[in-house]
């Protein structure tokens, strides 16, 4: 069966009994009693959404050979409402059968890392990443691991943590470039969202000298076709990754918030909301690729549209699985506290992935979608023969 359409292994809904919010849980599949995917608040969320989310990431952890499944957790209530955090710590407190046994979840839109870890720890949790830490030999010197490797500084004042996703996003940009042969410094690029996602790929970009010429947050798109100040703008962010418009460097525009999807850019990021492109509006799209770095960030009618017109899409199961990759590979003890040593490792492998699923695209126009779920599938159809061969499936073992 097509994994897109599969029928998810649970889904669950909660009602808050304070607000009358309502919470979605669905587990589209556990490889080893476990499955991973980050929990999501914001007004409008729905059960299939939530749904969208978790078939997504079964294909990131599948294409990035994780030894779990995919989930996803998700709360239709305004992150901005003070009430926000009850709300949350009520949607964990209802789930924790799950938290503690099966499902590990991180950040995601609405829910920074820094709050669903400081609900963790009121619930007697530590950390989000409970059910894998748990499993572990040792699971107190797991835990010192993981809390330094979210806690490592890299340059620009962040925490390796809070960068991780960013710069994956950003190693697909970078990817997408060098595959196609385009001078870094002549690339340009449009990032529809600057929260963590978008603004940790804008600072990388930036770093890397391609020149990010239109980011936009909730108020509209800030435009400057020389290139705009990643750093200065970044600095202006308040806690909801908006930019104060009162003190914009001088020769940035400022546009409507649908402008960046009709930016003159090379690559087109959009990091913010599901469902950005759809079919009313990818004919906006100058872009010659799309890195979806928000999850389910493009329509299937809207891909298949953008395809017919020659533009590239990757998808958010290759663009925006660096943050949970890395978690694993953190959980795993393949990489540490060392920046240095994360950043080679997802700079090596996205860039990879995303060079394989250009050259199918180059050579005969497969849609990149169809070329990493075939690469996906594999890996699933091999668990399966694991899981049925006398020695049964391997267990998860973390150190």
């Amino acid at each position: 069966m097509d994994p897109r359409i599969a029928e998810p292994l649970m889904k669950l809904t909660w009602t808050d009994p304070v607000t009358g919010a309502h919470g979605y849980l669905v587990v589209h599949s556990l490889v080893s009693g476990v499955a991973t995917g980050g929990t999501r608040m914001r007004a409008g969320c729905t059960v299939d959404e939530v749904a969208d989310l978790a078939r997504g990431m079964a294909n990131k952890t599948a294409a990035f050979n994780l030894p779990v499944g995919g989930a996803k957790g998700g709360i239709d209530f305004d992150p901005k409402d003070p009430r926000a955090t009850g709300v949350l710590t009520r949607f964990c407190e209802f789930l924790r059968p799950w938290l503690d046994a099966s499902w590990v979840t991180a950040e995601d839109l609405g829910v920074p890392q820094h709050l669903i870890d400081e609900v963790f720890a009121t619930l007697g949790l530590e950390q989000s990443y409970h059910a894998a830490i748990r499993r572990s030999a040792d699971p107190e010197r797991t835990l010192r691991r993981v809390q330094a490797g979210l806690n490592a500084p890299v340059p620009g004042g962040q925490l390796l943590g809070d960068v991780i996703g960013g710069y994956g996003v950003a190693q697909a940009c970078l990817g997408a470039a060098n595959t196609w042969g385009w001078g870094i410094e002549e690339t340009t690029v449009a990032i529809q969202g600057i929260g963590t996602m978008g603004g940790g790929a804008a600072w990388y970009l930036h770093e890397a000298g391609m020149k990010v010429v239109a980011v936009a947050d909730a108020a509209g798109t800030l435009y400057d076709p020389e290139g705009l100040d990643v750093p200065a703008l970044l600095e202006l962010r308040d806690r909801f990754g908006e930019v104060d418009r009162a003190r914009l460097p001088e020769g940035v525009q400022s546009l409507p918030r649908e402008a960046v999807v009709a930016a003159d850019a090379d690559i087109f990021v959009p990091a913010a909301i599901s469902y950005a492109l759809r079919v009313d509006n990818e004919n906006l799209v100058k872009a010659k690729v799309v890195v979806e770095a928000a999850n389910a960030a493009t329509t299937p009618e809207a891909e298949a549209a953008l395809s017919a017109r020659g533009v590239a899409v990757i998808p958010d199961f290759i663009a925006n699985a660096g943050a949970a990759a890395w978690a694993w590979w953190l959980l795993l003890g393949e990489v540490g506290a060392d920046p240095a040593d994360s950043f080679l490792r997802l700079r090596t492998e996205m860039q990879a992935k995303v060079a394989l699923v250009l050259a199918e695209w180059h050579l005969d126009r497969v849609p990149p979608r169809v070329t990493a779920l075939q690469q996906a599938e594999a890996v699933r159809e091999a668990r399966t023969a694991e899981a049925l061969s006398p020695q049964g499936a391997p267990v998860l073992m973390i150190p």
